[in-house]
């Protein structure tokens, strides 16, 4: 087995955590403090839980993707977890909308496709940006900045200055889902690290938090799907 790996170290960081990307790749979060070394024996210490990690059927494995969709009417778009159907519209829509289903210009053209993720990122800022001030407030943090940004296998990720990003793929995915990745993040603004304590503020935060780690687990990449 390939035990490759990438190491991100950050200052406040208080201990070495290990974790297995959507896409297989193995990342070494580590304190500043801490030699190339001493995070070699670690990880060589853990090959064992890397291995059964690398190989999980199901979060893990890389699925075949169903087929893509077209951009055409009477297809489907994904939108806060329902599908609601395509229409193309011939003349007197110089811009996607949303109203019970999806109305798409003609005159896109062979663009439909990048003017529906356009759509998509904007609905993302509109929506996330605020919900994750809200959970801010209610967990007491403060965030300098909320991004939407394009990132394939993760949903979510903190930065060392208080930075929160989100996928923008995440605006398919139902509320509940939304609210505990957004949670997730926050969370990590209190405790650093996935500890028992961390998960207990998910947790109290969201009361749906398996019920959504299951739903990205088993749905997860069909977010990943362009439409």
């Amino acid at each position: 087995m390939d035990l490759s790996y990438t190491t991100k170290r950050s200052p406040r960081r208080r201990r070495l955590t290990i974790t297995v990307e959507r896409d297989r790749s193995i990342v070494v979060h580590a304190p500043d403090g801490i030699s190339d070394e001493q995070i070699r024996r670690v990880v060589e210490s853990k090959w064992q839980w890397i291995h059964e990690k690398v190989g999980h059927p199901r979060k893990y494995q890389q699925l075949p993707h169903p087929p893509g969709k077209e951009m055409v009417s009477g297809e489907s778009a994904l939108y806060l977890g329902r599908q609601y159907r395509i229409e193309v519209i011939g003349k007197g829509l110089d811009r996607i909308q949303f109203s019970r289903h999806f109305l798409v210009p003609a005159s896109e053209g062979e663009k439909r496709t990048e003017a529906m993720r356009e759509w998509y990122i904007l609905k993302a800022k509109a929506k996330l940006v605020p919900r994750a001030a809200l959970h801010a407030r209610a967990l007491g943090v403060d965030v300098s900045r909320v991004r939407i940004v394009d990132n394939r296998f993760r949903w979510g990720s903190c930065t060392m200055k208080n930075n929160i990003n989100f996928n923008w793929r995440l605006i398919k995915a139902p509320m509940f889902v939304i609210d505990y990745v957004i949670v997730h993040e926050l969370a990590h603004l209190i405790e650093s690290n996935h500890t028992p304590r961390f998960w207990n503020i998910v947790r109290a935060q969201t009361s749906t938090m398996e019920k959504a780690k299951t739903w990205l687990k088993e749905h997860g990449q069909l977010l990943e799907q362009t439409i």
